[in-house]
């Protein structure tokens, strides 16, 4: 069977390439590579969860602070940006793919980021007990169902009361489904963009946990 990019040890030869990004006129290179999600350039989806990210966290009164997961970061395009344009964040990226997680490092030091976590789990295996202010994700809609709802569940245990789990899905990868699942296991649950397919939702814990 094919390995897939959520595989720690993706089996297809490694082929270096790089590409480029620009968001709010700051430009960034990533490295990238053949075993990874969306190796050649950044996917659709995630484009429209970091445009959205990034608006929603310009429109709140407050800088964004705190901390900040990249959930199944992939090469870390999420984290690094918002990291950039976001300093006061603390960063943790986390991935299952080993080539991802290299590149991941590469990335930060490529763009100027000195202070960030890479975490090599597989979901939240390796994140059990951590808690977090924001957290991203693009799940890995390939690996089923079932992994995509544990990463819904695994945020919102790891959550801080007030926390934003912000996540993209496409309709054809069951949208529909997915967002009646969000809104049962968070306090909210927003639509905050819709696009070519694409939905991004941003799901709040409450300010308060109930005693």
């Amino acid at each position: 069977m094919t390995q897939q990019y959520f595989s720690p040890d993706p089996a297809a030869a490694s082929q270096p390439t790089s590409y480029q990004l620009s968001a709010e006129g700051r430009q960034f290179t990533f490295h990238s590579d053949r075993g990874v999600f969306s190796s050649r350039s950044l996917d659709f989806g995630s484009a429209l969860l970091l445009k959205t990210v990034i608006k929603d966290l310009r429109d709140r009164r407050s800088p964004a602070a705190g901390s900040l997961l990249d959930l199944g970061c992939g090469i870390g395009v999420l984290g690094v940006t918002l990291k950039r344009l976001f300093p006061q964040l603390e960063l943790t990226l986390s991935d299952v793919n080993h080539r991802a997680l290299d590149l991941t490092r590469q990335n930060l030091a490529e763009n100027g980021i000195r202070y960030a976590e890479v975490v090599d789990s597989d979901g939240w295996q390796q994140l059990a007990g951590r808690r977090f202010d924001l957290i991203v994700t693009n799940p890995p809609i390939r690996a089923g169902k079932a992994v995509v709802y544990r990463f819904f569940d695994g945020a919102a245990a790891a959550l801080n009361p007030g926390g934003t789990l912000y996540v993209v899905i496409g309709k054809k990868q069951g949208a529909p489904s997915a967002w009646r699942k969000l809104e049962e296991t968070f306090a909210g649950c927003d639509l905050l963009a819709k696009q070519k397919g694409f939905y991004v939702f941003a799901c709040r814990q409450a300010a308060e946990v109930p005693a």
